[in-house]
C-alpha cells in the first residue's frame, strides 16, 4: 500500500490577505479557489516548482471563536510547518525584503542551513536548506 501526505490545513482570518502573503511573498501557487458557499471557500496552495512533491496548504477560514482563537498558534508555539529550499541566502534575502519576521537569523545545523520565520498570523516555520 503506497500512501502520502496530501495536504494539511492552516486556520487563516481571511482567504484573500492569506492569499496574498503566501503568493506574492512566500512565492507559492494557487492549486484551486473554489467556493463552496457565501462563506466558506477551498483554497489549496503549494510552493512553486514542487515537481508534485510534498503535500499542499489548505487555507481554512475560521468559522467561530473558538477556531479563532488558534489562527496563528495550532502547535502550540512550535514551529509548525517546513518549507525546503535549494538556497536559503536568496529566500532569506526576500523574506527580511518584504519585511517578514525572522524569529531566528540562519544558522547552520548537521542537517543543513535553516532560519525560523513568522507568516502572517504567527505560526512558525523552519526554512531549510537541506545539506548535500
Amino acid at each position: 500500500m503506497e500512501r502520502s501526505l496530501g495536504q494539511i490545513s492552516i486556520l487563516v482570518k481571511d482567504y484573500d490577505e492569506a492569499l496574498s502573503f503566501y503568493i506574492s511573498i512566500l512565492g507559492f501557487e494557487l492549486v484551486e479557489d473554489t467556493q463552496l458557499n457565501s462563506e466558506k471557500r477551498w483554497v489549496v496552495i503549494k510552493p512553486r516548482n514542487t515537481n508534485g512533491q510534498g503535500c499542499n496548504l489548505l487555507l481554512a477560514k475560521a468559522s467561530n471563536a473558538h477556531q479563532e482563537y488558534f489562527i496563528g498558534n495550532q502547535s502550540g508555539g512550535r514551529v509548525f510547518l517546513f518549507l525546503y529550499t535549494d538556497d536559503l541566502n536568496r529566500d532569506y534575502e526576500l523574506l527580511v525584503k518584504n519585511a517578514v519576521e525572522i524569529v531566528r537569523p540562519p544558522k547552520e545545523e548537521k542537517y543543513g542551513k535553516v532560519l525560523v520565520f513568522s507568516d502572517l498570523y504567527g505560526n512558525l516555520w523552519d526554512l531549510i536548506e537541506q545539506a548535500k
